[in-house]
């Protein structure tokens, strides 16, 4: 198993991003995807050119800004997959952390690839 590991500061306060990210059946700030659709504690994503993908929401806590979510689902056969995305006011700014477990560990680099690309699309919306 592999953890990877990003973060990245917005000069934003931590609640604009948590509008974004809290809410679970928004896609516009991640890349390729068309469309979420959320059944219970599962979202899934139509994505382009690559088919679906099918996370469970195992926690989204807005009173911490946090969201734990695991794949369930995917194209690619995986062993295991468990992410966190944590908010953390600092003054006016927000400390963005995003944690991934992945195995096997060669999907580590393009999960690494997709986290890079969300957060500066983010940064766009924001």
């Amino acid at each position: 198993m592999k953890k990877i590991e990003e973060t990245r500061i917005y000069t934003v306060e931590p609640e604009r991003i948590w509008e974004i990210i809290g809410d679970i059946s928004r896609c516009d700030w991640v890349p390729g995807v068309e469309s979420i659709e959320v059944n219970g504690d599962e979202r899934t994503f139509k994505m382009s050119g690559m088919g679906k993908l099918v996370e469970r929401i195992i926690d989204c806590n807005d009173s911490e800004m946090e969201l734990t979510y695991s794949a369930i689902e995917t194209m690619a056969p995986i062993n295991h997959h468990l992410a966190k995305i944590k908010l953390i006011k600092q003054d006016k700014e927000t400390l963005f952390q995003w944690s991934t477990e992945i195995d096997p560990p060669e999907f580590a680099d393009a999960i690494r690839a997709g986290m890079i690309a969300s957060l500066d699309q983010l940064q766009e919306i924001i």
